[in-house]
């Protein structure tokens, strides 16, 4: 084989493995964006609606609706939903699922789904009194079939289901569920 042939293999050999690493390369990215798109997300938690569960700026890997499944008492869910919070993610605890009733009794500090008291030692502080407010007079709560009713674990500092201004969650709204902390450091592990 000649010198010329030599190089002109050499050439073609040298395009093949470009063209197989820039395949390589477009099907990795392809695949990390279908993951991130049907099956897991990253979520910052902006606020404090969460805490002790959960801090401002913690960072959240959350199952998408497609693989969490039912969801049922103690999920932490992320909503997404254009009409409160500036159409932002919000995280909050689920409380009860559709069918359920919810009754919040202020002053023993107490919360029953379907009658039974739920055992939260997860919550901050006892909750505040709120039915002097208008929007959040309500005490009993009917959750609808496909929907669930979420809560903050802090209490006193978190816009939830309680407020008739966002009520019930519909299923459709929910981005996931979040099943591991992965930032800051310190807090890595399942939820």
């Amino acid at each position: 084989m000649s010198e010329k042939e030599q190089d002109k293999q050499a050439e073609e050999k040298e395009s093949r493995d470009l063209y197989e690493w820039v395949q390589a390369l477009v099907c990795s990215v392809l695949v990390v964006v279908l993951v991130f798109t049907f099956c897991i997300r990253l979520i910052g938690v902006d606020g404090h609606s969460m805490v002790p569960t959960l801090q401002d700026g913690d960072r959240l890997l959350v199952t998408t609706s497609l693989l969490s499944g039912e969801y049922k008492y103690g999920d932490i869910v992320i909503i997404q939903k254009g009409a409160f919070a500036g159409g932002e993610p919000i995280v909050k605890r689920v409380i009860a699922t559709g069918g359920q009733t919810v009754d919040i009794d202020y002053e023993s500090n107490s919360v029953y789904v379907d009658g039974v008291l739920l055992d939260e030692p997860y919550i901050r502080e006892p909750m505040d009194d709120i039915t002097a407010d208008p929007n959040r007079a309500q005490t009993h709560f009917e959750v609808p079939e496909g929907e669930i009713f979420v809560m903050g674990d802090n209490r006193n500092n978190s816009d939830d289901s309680r407020d008739i201004r966002i009520g019930s969650i519909d299923e459709d709204y929910i981005l996931g569920k979040a099943v591991f902390s992965l930032l800051p450091f310190d807090t890595i592990g399942p939820l």
